[in-house]
């Protein structure tokens, strides 16, 4: 008779200290309370993504960028600030799960007040963040103080751990500042950008200058793809609109492309974004990270803008088809292929930026697929400007990452396995 499997000598998450993560600890995966934490991030995207949709289709394309791009920045900071400390300081204790609970607190009042962000930005001079800037006070305090207990229980790792929440305290307050000062929308962006640097710089600081933190390579891959994969559900949640719109006097061939041309685009963007060996090649050069990981945050913009593209293209069918919701709608079905189309270009051109930074080598296969992707694209819009059916352009959009996917699985693969093997 087999022996049964020794069982732990506690279940119960005691507190335990927080010692720092073994940055090469074997088959480190994501925790359920991470998976748990990303759910409301669904609940954020989807809310920038509707907001900006609605600018768009009502025809303020910079009330739908500006806000966009200030609601991303904001939701996706949070994202990777959370992110970065669980790699490396995760203990699963009861005060780390009740941190982590009250910043899922805080990404929710965030989110419920981007409708009143892209309010301000529409109708008046001064930019409200005051909601947004209340959430972020709720995730602030919480990171803060895991970051503070991080340096009193990791002494190795003081220096590194006080500056995330020396800068983190800075920016807070000068966050506080614009959501209660009241700033011309102009004046508010001048106050803002040495923020958005001060933000930015705190993990550079930390991790080249102050020791660093123990962060797990593999781990932080594996997050990114997570969060990847819960953005591309925008383009989901985009492509059941738009099928509702255009089989809403029944199904016919529109809504059928309508459906194939939303599914395919979103598999195949995510099977583009699983190309890169992001997880391999960080585990060897820790310091390619900063690149690497800034630089998703436009990538996940652009991944959750297709989505709200997709929602622009619903607007537009429901408009065409007299709803008298859809009233405010003042763009046609070029500018709706536009909307989906322009963020899939962003989306190709940095997964191909972000995996040639990584592999540091340059691929002509690259160049090749690249022009594909552009001309497919262009073909879009063409048809679009010439009144083809909305449905069929978004069906000819649908092959544009998908001659990357070829790409690949005919010589790309070869290629990327050389340059990983000259990298060892």
């Amino acid at each position: 008779m087999s022996a049964e499997p020794a069982m732990p000598t506690s279940l119960a998450h005691r507190l335990s200290p927080m010692r720092g993560r073994d940055p090469h600890e074997e088959g480190r995966a994501s925790t359920p309370l991470e998976l748990l934490f990303d759910l409301t991030f669904v609940v954020a995207f989807g809310k920038a993504g509707e907001e900006m949709a609605h600018a768009i289709a009502a025809d303020h394309l910079s009330v739908g960028l500006v806000g966009f791009g200030f609601a991303m920045f904001g939701v996706i900071w949070a994202w990777i600030n959370f992110s970065w400390f669980a790699s490396a300081y995760d203990t699963d204790d009861w005060i780390y799960r009740v941190t982590t609970m009250v910043q899922m607190v805080g990404v929710v009042i965030l989110t419920l007040g981007l409708p009143r962000m892209f309010a301000s930005l529409e109708h008046g001079d001064h930019l409200d963040n005051s909601v947004m800037v209340l959430g972020y006070v709720v995730m602030r305090v919480a990171m803060l103080a895991q970051w503070l207990r991080a340096a009193r229980q990791c002494p190795g790792d003081m220096r590194a751990c006080l500056t995330y929440a020396a800068t983190l305290v800075i920016a807070q307050v000068g966050w506080i500042y614009t959501a209660v000062a009241d700033l011309p929308t102009g004046v508010f962006f001048l106050v803002a950008a040495p923020l958005i640097l001060v933000e930015l710089a705190g993990p550079a600081i930390a991790e080249t200058r102050m020791g660093g933190t123990p962060w797990h390579a593999h781990h932080i891959a594996e997050r990114y793809g997570l969060l990847a994969i819960i953005t591309l559900g925008e383009g989901v949640i985009g492509t059941v609109a738009s099928v509702g719109a255009t089989s809403a006097g029944g199904w016919d061939s529109g809504a059928v492309y309508v459906a194939a041309a939303g599914i395919g685009l979103t598999f195949g963007m995510w099977w583009v974004y699983f190309v890169m060996p992001s997880g391999t090649v960080l585990h060897r050069h820790r310091e390619r990270s900063f690149i690497w990981g800034y630089g998703h945050m436009p990538l996940f913009a652009a991944i959750a803008a297709v989505g709200a593209g997709l929602h622009v293209a619903a607007y537009v069918v429901e408009h065409e088809h007299g709803a008298p919701e859809a009233g405010f709608v003042h763009i046609g079905s070029l500018g709706a292929v536009v909307a989906v189309a322009v963020p899939v270009a962003v989306f190709v051109l940095l997964v191909y930026a972000l995996y040639t930074y990584l592999v540091r080598r340059s691929d002509p296969l690259h160049l090749v697929l690249l022009v594909g992707t552009a001309v497919v694209i262009a073909l879009a819009i063409w048809l679009a400007a010439r009144d083809v059916s909305m449905s069929v352009c978004l069906l000819v959009l649908m092959a544009a990452p998908l001659v990357s996917v070829v790409g690949y699985e005919l010589l790309g693969h070869r290629h990327q396995a050389e340059a990983l093997a000259g990298d060892e």
